[in-house]
C-alpha cells in the first residue's frame, strides 16, 4: 500500500503519517525530516539543500527524487506513507516511473485542509531540539522547562523556516505546486480531502483506507 499524504506547512502531515505507519505498518518516507538529518550531518546533499530551504524556497526535483528512490528501495516490501511529497505534477510523474519498476502504484492520497491562520499559530509556537531534534509547540506541546529539550536537555530554536515571513512565502510556494497537483490525482480518483482535529482526521482516514481493502 502506497499513501500520500498532501497539505501545506503545519497541516499535521508528519503526525499523521507517523501514525499511520504504525496502524498499517509501512515506511514513513518524510523528504524534510531526510534533508534536516543531511543539514545536521553537513553532508554535500545537506549543504545544497539547506540554501532553499532557509529562503522558503522548495528543493529542486533532482535532488528531491534521489531521496526517494533511496528511501522506496529499502522500504518498498513493506510499503510506505510519504509525508509531503509529491509537491509537483513532475514528481507526481516521476514517482509513478519510479513505483512502476517493482510493480507499485499509489493506493491514496489524503489532502489535510487548514486555514493560514491556524497554519500560523502552530508553527510559529514550534521549537527543535539543537541535539536530537525532538519537536514541541509551546502552546500545545511545552517542554517541562522553558528553552530545554525533555529527552536530553538539549537548548530549543526556533527554526528559520517555522519564522512567520518565511512561513507565509512557504504556503503561497505550496499553493502554487500543487494547483495542479490536487486536480491530477482526483482525476485519477485517489484524492480524499480531510480536515479537523487530529482524532477525526485520523479515523476518517483509516475508515476510507478499511473500505478500499
Amino acid at each position: 500500500m502506497i499513501i500520500i499524504l498532501l497539505g501545506p506547512p503545519g497541516s499535521g502531515k508528519g503526525t499523521h503519517a507517523e501514525l499511520l505507519a504504525r496502524r498499517w505498518n509501512l515506511s514513513h518516507i518524510a523528504t524534510g525530516d531526510i534533508f534536516r538529518s543531511e543539514i545536521t550531518r553537513e553532508t554535500p546533499l545537506g549543504l545544497r539543500v539547506k540554501e532553499f530551504l532557509e529562503k522558503g524556497l522548495l528543493v529542486p526535483d533532482e535532488l528531491v527524487l534521489l531521496v526517494i528512490e533511496q528511501s522506496l528501495r529499502k522500504g518498498k516490501n513493506r510499503g510506505c506513507v510519504f509525508d509531503g511529497f509529491p509537491r509537483t505534477l513532475n514528481q507526481a510523474f516521476e514517482l509513478d516511473r519510479i513505483l512502476a519498476q517493482w510493480h507499485l502504484a499509489v493506493s491514496f492520497v489524503f489532502l489535510l485542509e487548514i486555514s493560514e491562520a491556524e497554519i500560523l499559530r502552530r508553527l510559529t509556537t514550534r521549537r527543535v531540539c539543537r541535539q536530537c531534534q525532538a519537536i514541541y509547540n509551546l502552546e500545545s506541546k511545552p517542554p517541562k522547562v522553558s528553552g530545554k529539550c525533555d529527552i536530553c536537555g538539549g537548548e530549543l530554536y526556533q527554526r528559520e523556516d517555522d519564522m512567520e515571513e518565511t512561513i507565509k512565502k512557504r504556503i503561497r510556494v505550496y499553493q502554487e505546486e500543487t494547483k495542479e497537483l490536487i486536480p491530477f490525482y482526483e482525476k485519477k480518483g485517489l484524492l480524499y480531502r480531510v480536515s479537523g482535529e487530529k482524532e477525526e482526521i485520523q479515523e476518517a482516514i483509516n475508515k476510507i483506507i478499511e473500505s478500499q481493502r
